[in-house]
């Protein structure tokens, strides 16, 4: 089911880059377009001692639903 809104790379080295419950993985943000907005990205992030965000334990952009966020998000900026 690879396609504008999904694709998924089972055989990248680091997949899976994320803990997720369920079958359901999309690669398409492999690198998070919020990454940037700080604060208002709106997922699951810790800064750590040194100032950097830790998005470790978000999953907001590999879900069911994360694409349609992402592009929402974005198109509020």
């Amino acid at each position: 089911m690879n396609n504008s809104r999904y694709f998924k790379n089972a055989q990248c080295e680091y997949f899976p880059c994320h803990k997720m419950q369920g079958d359901f993985f999309n690669c398409m943000f492999c690198f998070c377009p919020l990454y940037g907005m700080g604060q208002e990205c709106g997922g699951n992030f810790v800064y750590t001692k040194g100032g950097i965000k830790d998005c470790s334990n978000c999953t907001l952009v590999h879900s069911r639903g994360g694409y349609d966020y992402v592009i929402k998000k974005l198109s509020q900026k």
